[in-house]
């Protein structure tokens, strides 16, 4: 029988570890994460532990910590820090995490793994930013209270560089951050202007920031110019992040060198595709075509499909000036009105763009199907192909739904094939997650003359089901193992479990709003999810639900510890498909083709170092392009001030309610003091504001009509008013 032993018997069987030199390294993983879960595999990463013998190792020590109650399972082999022991061990360590800074001045920090976010008061913030990677003294927990800490140390800003107003009198200049969320001015010495003007948008860099100062000091590095104008602000939103304008010379001259024409003797190294019939859907606007289909009916009645992605390995080599570009960008970045390639134009949308007619280098995976889509056979290699049509989505969409158009029995094929394949993913447990994209028509000067909503059609999702599966299997092909090996390092595309305190969150919201989900089990989940994604479509609170959803779910991610990837439900995933756009694609590209020809496996540590900083990058990316549809969406609304609009109620504060208006998905505030004849509060638990005296209630989901009052251009912020 099992002895309940005491939080002090407990403590001294842990500072008796010491004895054990390797269970002490073992325990302080745990230790310097205590609200964070490990499995064995993550903790021999931590450790940079790869060998099998030594991972056994660590398996057997963590079951022995158990035992000696040092750590406690929290699912079958995830064990976390024993939560007794957290007052005894949190005030000697410090928590690494992520700062989410809130306009209040409270902010929370982010910890890989935790169950909880760490709770940092307006006066413990120390001289963290929003974004920035800090060091957290934790406080002894209290019962029934979050996790509560103070920042001792900022291990890494977010961002090198800000971008805000310039203000200059004659005793002081400062810049005023664009980023609501940066709640501080920067100090600017008047030898450090850069010829600034008052009142421009510049870019600045923090020289320091004393320990006892409230505002950093900063130098302008860059001068944008007058604020308001297109250039100006997307330049902005793009130093922000700390993306460049711009190629370096030297990249631009080594794309320059790379011929057009492929050689003779690399197409005999191929299999030849150009005479199969292979075509590319993508967005109108696009010009980076890297993915292609084929479809050729074979004799026994199947049918060969193949996914055809553009060889960017063949032309970008390690250690030249323009791979090294391409992994610093990490990714290409879609703002509002223009591209920001991670690639060089004569790469991106010339030799690596699999344009219609014109003979191209391609990574493939090639199937054969019977007419369910069920796989018979797989080949994955380098071929040469030729395709025979670019397609927009708009065109494609228009065959399904009836229409006549070029090759349209073979894009038929292909729809009644992926829709087989999109069956079965849903079968076993793949979320339906949905997205509305909200689009612009921009004039000239780049100013938004109309905006609307657009959605994903029947034409994206043949594209989508392809892609998902040439990525899953080429994970398998690498990760797939029988018992006796270890896994080669690869790159993976991983999607973690949700929070459970984050999903009972959403459960408990969506319930009350009359949509019961069940999360017995990850179908139980997924199947209920799907199930109200079909109950709120066309619905007033769809978007709200649907964003809420994405929000509650784990961020995927790059990594070379395979976790599979939840929302898909897959055990094996990573991103093959777009090497011209996405830096981690090349690598598996790369790493493909070396274990192919049966080459060693690379080092593990340095390629979760590139793991996390594409994912990083990427994170970057999507900050930046919402950034740049926010702008356009307060710059769209300047001349809607005083019209009424339908929306609903997509979040609740106590200072005031957020509506998003139905048309174009602009979200604004009603504060609660223009909400006339009674004093309203916030009920949180109930996702709703309530009058005190009258019991008038506004929820989260409620339609209402809204009146624009103000635009804040420089702060992406609207006001509105109910209007009864």
């Amino acid at each position: 029988m099992k002895t309940k032993h005491s939080k002090k018997d407990v403590t001294k069987k842990v500072l008796n570890l010491g004895k054990n030199p390797f269970m002490r390294t073992v325990f302080e993983v745990f230790a310097h994460s205590p609200y964070r879960g490990f499995n064995f595999k993550q903790v021999s990463s931590e450790l940079g532990i790869s060998d099998k013998p030594s991972r056994i190792l660590v398996n057997n020590l963590l079951e022995e910590l158990m035992m000696n109650e040092a750590i406690v399972e929290i699912k079958r082999g995830k064990y976390k820090l024993n939560p007794e022991l957290i007052t005894e061990t949190a005030p000697a360590v410090e928590v690494v995490g992520t700062v989410d800074m809130k306009q209040t001045g409270k902010a929370y920090v982010m910890v890989p793994g935790a169950d909880e976010d760490i709770y940092i008061a307006a006066n413990n913030v120390y001289h963290a930013l929003h974004g920035d990677k800090v060091k957290v003294n934790m406080f002894p927990k209290r019962k029934g209270k979050k996790p509560e800490g103070v920042i001792v140390g900022v291990l890494e800003r977010f961002r090198k560089q800000y971008v805000g107003i310039l203000k200059i009198t004659p005793h002081i200049a400062w810049l005023h951050p664009d980023e609501p969320n940066i709640l501080v001015d920067f100090i600017i010495p008047k030898d450090k202007l850069m010829d600034g003007k008052n009142g421009q948008k510049v870019v600045t860099n923090i020289i320091e920031w004393p320990d006892d100062s409230t505002n950093p000091i900063a130098e302008v590095i860059a001068v944008l110019g007058t604020p308001g104008n297109n250039d100006v602000e997307m330049q902005g939103i793009l130093a922000s992040y700390d993306f460049p304008i711009a190629f370096p010379r030297n990249v631009e001259r080594e794309a320059e060198t790379i011929p057009e024409e492929i050689p003779e003797t690399e197409i005999t190294r191929r299999r030849d595709f150009r005479k199969v019939w292979t075509c590319t859907i993508d967005p109108e606007d696009a010009k980076d075509f890297d993915d292609a289909l084929s479809l050729k009916k074979l004799d026994n009645g199947n049918w060969q499909v193949g996914v055809h992605i553009a060889d960017v390995s063949y032309y970008v080599r390690p250690g030249k000036s323009i791979d090294a570009e391409a992994y610093d960008r990490g990714t290409s970045i879609y703002l509002v009105d223009r591209t920001i390639p991670m690639l060089p134009e004569k790469l991106s949308n010339k030799v690596c763009s699999l344009r219609p007619n014109e003979e191209k280098l391609c990574y493939s995976v090639v199937w054969e199907m019977d007419g369910q889509a069920n796989l018979l056979n797989e080949w994955i290699g380098k071929t040469v192909i030729k395709s025979d049509r670019r397609y927009a989505y708009e065109e494609v969409q228009a065959m399904i739904e009836g229409g006549d158009g070029d090759y349209k029995p073979e894009l038929l094929t292909l729809h009644q094939l992926a829709s087989c394949l999109r069956d079965e993913r849903f079968k076993h447990g793949s979320i339906a997650f949905r997205s509305a994209e909200v689009k612009f028509k921009i004039d000239e000067q780049g100013h938004p003359i109309e905006a609307y909503v657009k959605e994903q059609k029947e034409a994206n999702r043949l594209i989508e089901d392809f892609m998902l599966l040439a990525n899953k299997r080429v994970a398998e092909h690498i990760g797939k193992v029988n018992g006796k090996e270890t896994p080669k390092t690869f790159v993976y595309r991983v999607h973690d479990e949700p929070n459970p305190a984050k999903l009972a969150t959403f459960i408990e919201f969506v319930g009350k709003l009359g949509y019961p989900v069940k999360s017995t089990s990850q179908k139980s989940l997924s199947s209920s999810l799907n199930k109200l994604f079909i109950q709120i479509s066309g619905k007033a609170e769809e978007n709200l639900i649907e964003s809420i959803a994405v929000r509650t779910m784990a961020k995927a991610e790059y990594s070379t510890q395979n976790i599979g990837h939840y929302g898909l439900s897959f055990k094996y995933y990573t991103h093959f498909t777009s090497p011209i756009r996405r830096y981690p694609d090349l690598m598996v590209h790369r790493l493909l083709e070396r274990y192919m020809d049966g080459g060693n496996s690379v080092p593990v540590h340095e390629y979760e170092e590139k793991c996390e900083h594409t994912s990083d990058m990427e994170r970057r990316a999507a900050e930046a392009e919402r950034a740049s549809i926010k702008y356009k969406q307060a710059e769209y609304m300047l001349d809607k001030i005083g019209k009424e609009f339908q929306g609903v109620i997509s979040g609740v504060s106590k200072w005031g309610i957020y509506v998003e208006i139905d048309a174009f998905k602009c979200e604004g505030m009603v504060a609660l003091r223009t909400l006339m004849g009674d004093n309203y509060i916030l009920e949180q638990e109930n996702y709703r504001v309530i009058g005190q005296r009258r019991g008038k209630v506004y929820r989260l989901g409620d339609r209402v009509q809204i009146k624009v009052m103000r635009v804040d251009l420089s702060r992406k912020q609207m006001d509105f008013i109910l209007v009864e």
